[in-house]
């Protein structure tokens, strides 16, 4: 199969948006509450950072387990990484990632504004201004061999199935509606033509579809 495009973890509301409106630095989901869209893996026993002992095993815990498996580098969105639009106002800046970033690969953020790259712990971000598919060859060729990670949010995500180059997608779909905001899609049934679908009801109460191109 060569290395893999994979979107992994991606969690919607029950009406295909990935994130609120009103996206800011205090609110990164905009007026989606993020403890509840990510209730799911919050609560299993492998979410990165847990506090304390115990958190649920089963299925959520194993695709929160899986996630860094396999994948020597990311892609994501300016607002992945930003509330920001524009030019850049402030280098000093560095995300809302913090000085131990969960990716510990390369990390290829879109943007019209590139910037120099820097180094936090294990994750260096690359600011890149590209189509998917120079993005997709950059981040395969920084992976050393790895799976490629496509972290969203919703509109990037958009944009590479739009340019038919993912090639795995788990998209866990809460059972919350948000109104409004960045959607992945209206249906996932969208998707049908271009690959299969697994889907996994969870007793947490999110729903896990799985696909993998045709």
């Amino acid at each position: 199969m060569g290395q893999l495009l994979r979107v992994q973890n991606f969690t919607v509301s029950s009406d295909g948006y990935g994130a609120g409106e009103g996206q800011s630095l205090q609110r990164p989901f905009g007026h989606a509450d993020p403890r509840e869209l990510m209730a799911w893996a919050l609560a299993t026993a492998s979410f990165p950072g847990r506090s304390g002992p115990g958190g649920s095993r089963g299925l959520d815990d194993y695709f929160t387990r899986d996630f860094a498996h396999g994948i020597g580098a990311e892609i994501m969105g300016r607002n992945k990484f930003s509330p920001q639009r524009g030019p850049w106002p402030d280098l000093e800046w560095q995300g809302w990632w913090g000085d131990e970033p969960p990716f510990h690969t390369p990390v290829f953020v879109m943007t019209h504004h590139v910037r120099p790259s820097f180094t936090l712990s294990d994750t260096t971000f690359h600011f890149v201004d590209g189509d998917p598919a120079t993005v997709l060859q950059q981040a395969r060729a920084a992976a050393g061999g790895a799976d490629v990670r496509l972290g969203g949010g919703a509109s990037v995500i958009r944009q590479f199935l739009d340019a038919d180059l993912v090639d795995t997608l788990h998209v866990a779909v809460a059972p919350l509606e948000l109104g409004a905001g960045t959607r992945l899609w209206t249906s996932p049934d969208e998707l049908l033509d271009r690959f299969h679908r697994e889907v996994v009801p969870s007793p947490s109460g999110v729903t896990h579809h799985l696909f993998w191109r045709r």
